[in-house]
């Protein structure tokens, strides 16, 4: 996903969230196979600093290869291992709910996931199903204040049902198979590699930039490197 930054104006990061922010860094970690110091994320005072950061941790040679490319051939032979398809079938517009019926969508994304290596955290639950439970869980948290019992009991039911549907969640979190690699190649950047020792330097901005916006569901091109944390 190429962002125009020529004329977008320069973003205000001061006003999210810092535990929001602190759990993007985690999923940079975890993509990067790095570690911020504590000293690190004190220094980090704009967008673009982070960005140089994450460049200079990464010790890996140069390969000017795509990366989003890399991960979806690399979906490609997932799916193929365990349900051939000709290639020409597997394109990057292949619309994901024609890969994955719904009627046994969970098992094949865990087979997808097990032939990958890595979670793809594509379900999700229906949003209704999430912001009743939510809801359940703030009447039950205020309900606490007049009757500990029935809101604990409340609570109780409230997060067990949040749990649940996590994890029987059907829905598809993007619609594509270009989509999909796309998505794998920011959270999961190394991994999506041809060669893992390898890196490509002038992606890395870009997928840092993806991570922030898909995340903090800011626009990506307000995070130029000028955008200040504080």
């Amino acid at each position: 996903m190429r962002v125009n930054l020529k004329n977008a104006p320069v973003g205000n990061l001061s006003n999210i969230d810092p535990e929001d922010v602190s759990d993007v860094l985690l999923k940079i970690e975890r993509s990067f196979n790095i570690r911020f110091t504590d000293n690190d994320i004190s220094t980090i005072k704009t967008f673009g600093a982070l960005c140089d950061l994450v460049v200079e941790k990464v010790k890996l040679v140069q390969s000017d290869s795509c990366t989003t490319q890399q991960a979806f051939y690399k979906l490609r032979n997932a799916i193929n291992a365990k349900k051939p398809i000709e290639k020409c079938e597997l394109r990057p517009q292949t619309k994901l709910c024609e890969l994955f019926p719904r009627d046994n969508r969970i098992e094949v994304v865990g087979e997808l996931e097990s032939e990958m290596g890595f979670h793809v955290n594509l379900l999700q639950p229906k949003q209704w199903i999430v912001y009743g439970f939510a809801g359940l869980l703030l009447a039950a948290i205020t309900l606490s204040f007049y009757n500990n019992i029935t809101g604990f009991i409340l609570a109780g039911i409230a997060v067990t049902g949040l749990v649940l549907a996590g994890k029987f969640g059907k829905e598809l979190k993007v619609k594509t198979l270009g989509d999909l690699a796309e998505k794998i190649a920011r959270e999961h950047y190394l991994s999506c590699r041809r060669n893992a020792s390898t890196i490509n330097r002038a992606e890395v901005a870009e997928k840092v930039r993806e991570l922030f916006a898909d995340y903090l569901h800011v626009e990506p091109a307000s995070l130029r490197k000028e955008a200040r944390f504080a």
